[in-house]
């Protein structure tokens, strides 16, 4: 018997705005600690025995920062389970059980989110191998966080007697929730689950075949591409559901370990604050930043210094490109501003400064009419596209390590402190053959920059639509 971690990393976020963002959520971000939430959900499995590598099941435009994020902490080979469209969690993990059940029929899954913050990792294991026997004794466990406070943001679970499940209930109001820590009968919903797989599929086709059936289509109708899995297009007719409604709120044979090892879902910056350290004042400040006679505050500063002088409970977030100043008190209403911003057709909300991809990044450094500037950094052995411009010219220009270029039938090294021009139309290329980051700037200029205005004749990352750039 050997336990698969599955690792559901969807979602977007959109409370942890300006740094979340569609194509760059809370799970790929360090926010409390070094590594990012990712990193630090699958190095927390090291206590445990007999445990796999993580299956990681998200979306495709996240597929090459997952992938490099599991490589620098030493998961790779791992499974990359990539879903089409997000249908919740109930049919991402049953994609993820019926992908395991095919090479290990007597597998037990640890379901895991990607975007949780645990801070005593051997709390976590040991509530693991608490819940081990019921999961092998065919019951589907879950892990109630032992709550410290009367938080209204999370669901809660009623706890029966013998660890059994007596109830879910929804997010409750103040009153409500300062009842439920008070009667020490009630837990906070974690997510966090562990069952047999077969035992999942079993109860899953009880109370909801049509997800049962649309999941088992997607991965029939699936394909595999280097160390990725796509989930085929059938799975857009998968309903979207949760793995409690789906699942877990109906079934008579759940089970709950209480969990008191420092969770938090990391859900507003609210959590985030709770979770840091903080100075003297009360003040959690990261980054370049200078106080003065300010407390209680949440200062975050990207790309630049930032000062507060005389604030109280306030959130301030700052990157190269958004600036979020909001009361502590009004966290969750982020997600509302958020909304308001896409309604705008805002970029902001979706696209990072720094955008990635599976050669490297570039971040947007300054831009104006018929003109843009990029700091573009490719990794050692990784290249872009071989691709062309309708309407734009490249000015590259390499700052540290050195490029080979391709441009139409020519082929050259350009080095530190040299430059080359790739003019309108013409075929190019950028590689990294050395052994350091490759950093360059690029000067683009021409009538229209959008990143839809290219056009790939040969890519090692197997990506051919216009929308990826690079």
């Amino acid at each position: 018997m050997k336990i698969h971690p599955i690792i559901l990393c969807g979602g977007s976020g959109s409370r942890l705005w300006p740094l979340s963002r569609d194509q760059h959520p809370k799970q790929l971000l360090a926010l409390v600690g070094e590594r990012t939430l990712l990193q630090e959900t699958a190095l927390r499995l090291d206590g445990l025995a007999d445990v796999t590598h993580p299956v990681v099941v998200s979306n495709a435009e996240y597929r090459f920062q997952i992938a490099e994020q599991m490589r620098e902490i030493g998961r790779l080979p791992c499974p990359l389970l990539l879903e089409p469209v997000g249908r919740n969690t109930a049919p991402a993990l049953t994609v993820a059980a019926l992908r395991v059940l095919a090479v290990d029929p007597e597998a037990v899954l640890l379901v895991m989110p990607a975007d949780h913050a645990i801070q005593d990792a051997r709390a976590f294991c040991a509530a693991v191998t608490q819940g081990l026997p019921r999961a092998l004794a065919g019951r589907l466990v879950t892990f109630g966080v032992v709550p410290d406070a009367p938080e209204t943001g999370y669901g809660y679970i009623r706890q029966g007697p013998d660890e059994t499940i007596a109830e879910f209930v929804e997010k409750p109001d103040a009153e409500r929730a300062a009842a439920f820590v008070e009667s020490g009968k009630y837990l906070w919903n974690s997510g966090l689950f562990l069952m047999r797989a077969t035992r999942w599929i079993e109860e899953l086709r009880r109370y909801r075949p049509d997800i049962l059936a649309a999941c088992e289509a997607a991965v029939a109708h699936g394909r595999q591409d280097a160390d990725f899995f796509h989930v085929g297009a059938v799975f857009t007719e998968c309903p979207s559901e949760s793995i409690d409604y789906a699942v877990m709120e109906r079934v008579d044979c759940g089970s709950v370990i209480a969990l008191s090892a420092g969770w938090s879902d990391v859900g507003a910056w609210q959590a985030l604050w709770d979770l840091s350290a903080k100075d003297a004042r009360g003040n959690v400040v990261r980054g370049d930043v200078v106080t003065l006679d300010a407390s209680d505050n949440l200062i975050v500063a990207d790309s630049r210094l930032v000062a507060a002088v005389g604030v109280r409970d306030m959130v301030l977030i700052e990157t190269k490109d958004a600036i979020l100043i909001a009361d502590r008190t009004r966290c969750q209403d982020v997600k509302e501003l958020v909304t308001r911003l896409k309604a705008m057709g805002r970029s902001e909300c979706t696209t990072p400064s720094r955008v990635w991809r599976p050669w490297g990044f570039y971040e947007m450094l300054d831009s104006g009419s018929r003109f843009q500037v990029k700091r573009i950094m490719v990794r050692p052995g990784a290249a872009l596209s071989l691709q062309m411009h309708h309407h734009r010219a490249e000015h590259w220009i390499v700052v540290t390590g050195t490029a080979r270029v391709v441009r139409n039938t020519e082929e050259f090294l350009v080095t530190e402190n040299e430059s080359t021009f790739i003019p309108v139309g013409v075929r190019h290329r950028l590689e990294n053959p050395g052994l350091i980051p490759l950093e360059m700037i690029e000067v683009q200029s021409g009538s229209y920059l959008g990143e839809d205005d290219i056009t790939r004749f040969e890519d090692r990352y197997r990506r051919m639509e216009p929308s990826l750039g690079g």
